[in-house]
């Protein structure tokens, strides 16, 4: 086959942009050959239950999935039953980036909370936690939150805990979508279980598309008690992999050793150089007009800029528009991205910004 992509080409839209970890691809490579069984018993997906409860604890059950909406949809349609509603940020990814799956596919009534920061908090969930025994009203029986969220911000293991411990008190169960739970857990220093089934997670959706596989995400019951069907609800969402071996080998390969922490910490440190060198740059005046709109806590920069910088940026750098409004845009590093990429990025955001 003719390659057909520029091999030069480099952007910061999104962490999805990049390609395969080699040793991800490796791992494809040495999953394949001769039979194996289809549809999950296959040796590399029983392998895989035993990966994840080394990172979580005995008593898991983990379920590849083909993406992070089948993940949240799937999860999350364990955990409500139809009269059901859940709860999340409105940046969420569930309320704003699915195409409404959730509500249209999953059947789920979403209740959106505005958040300054894309975190939510008891106390700001409680706008949306009332109205049980209410004929009228979906019934709020799940919180979903994001690790990172959607504004690139983190919650801490006690941030996680008081949320699980202010829904389990009300009735609910927590959803987490992990898309990004990798580089949340180089940002805090701490495994992957102090601010999930410890912190009183029930349901993971966890990813790894974003930090170097190809593609699958997983759907990791922390609590059994909390989701049922799962085996028969993946399958009728069109999540179920007839050769799922490979799905689970992309996961071995990441969560075995430590690749996957090698990778999302490149991620957020790539972040942290460029956060850094803009700082530097509002710091000495070679910068103007640029401010920042979120904290750096993981691969995400928020940032706003002058009226038509961004479109000028983006003859060279590939990037999206957060907010067109007020000009928000977010720039996204990935395991693959380079020092070189943010330097070239850098002296390009100098040129559109220095003193006229």
């Amino acid at each position: 086959m003719t390659q057909l992509h520029d091999l030069t080409s480099r952007g910061f839209a999104s962490d999805n942009y990049s390609g395969i970890h080699p040793q991800i691809l490796e791992a494809i490579a040495t999953a394949n050959g001769a039979h194996q069984i289809a549809y999950g018993d296959d040796v590399y997906t029983n392998r895989l239950t035993e990966v994840f409860v080394s990172h979580f604890g005995e008593g898991v059950e983990a379920f590849p999935v083909f993406n992070g909406t089948g993940a949240n949809v799937t999860g999350l349609q364990s955990m409500v039953p139809r009269w059901g509603a859940v709860i999340c940020a409105t940046t969420a990814h569930i309320n704003s980036d699915e195409g409404g799956a959730p509500e249209r596919v999953g059947g789920l009534k979403l209740l959106g909370i505005e958040t300054p920061n894309g975190k939510l908090t008891p106390e700001l969930i409680a706008q949306e936690a009332w109205g049980w025994g209410d004929e009228h009203r979906a019934q709020p029986l799940v919180v979903s939150i994001t690790q990172t969220t959607e504004l690139g911000t983190a919650y801490t293991p006690d941030e996680v805990r008081a949320i699980a411990d202010y829904a389990h008190a009300h009735g609910m169960s927590l959803h987490m979508d992990g898309a990004r739970i990798s580089n949340a857990a180089a940002s805090l220093g701490v495994p992957f279980r102090e601010f999930t089934r410890d912190a009183g997670v029930d349901v993971l959706s966890f990813g790894g598309t974003k930090n170097g596989m190809m593609l699958g995400e997983c759907i990791v019951v922390l609590n059994p008690a909390a989701s049922a069907g799962l085996k028969y609800l993946r399958k009728l969402n069109m999540q179920l992999s007839s050769k799922m071996r490979f799905v689970s080998a992309q996961f071995i390969a990441l969560l075995e050793g430590d690749l996957w922490l090698q990778n999302a910490s490149h991620a957020n440190g790539m972040a942290q150089r460029l956060r850094s060198a803009l700082e530097a740059g509002l710091a000495d005046g070679s910068l103007h007009g640029l401010s920042f709109t979120q904290a750096t806590q993981s691969n995400a920069v928020f940032a706003i800029l002058p009226a038509g910088v961004a479109d000028r940026l983006r003859e060279s750098f590939r990037f999206y528009d957060w907010n067109p409004a007020t000009r928000e845009v977010r720039w996204m590093c990935g395991f693959d991205t380079s020092e070189d990429d943010i330097d070239a990025f850098i002296a390009a955001l100098r040129q559109e910004l220095s003193a006229p």
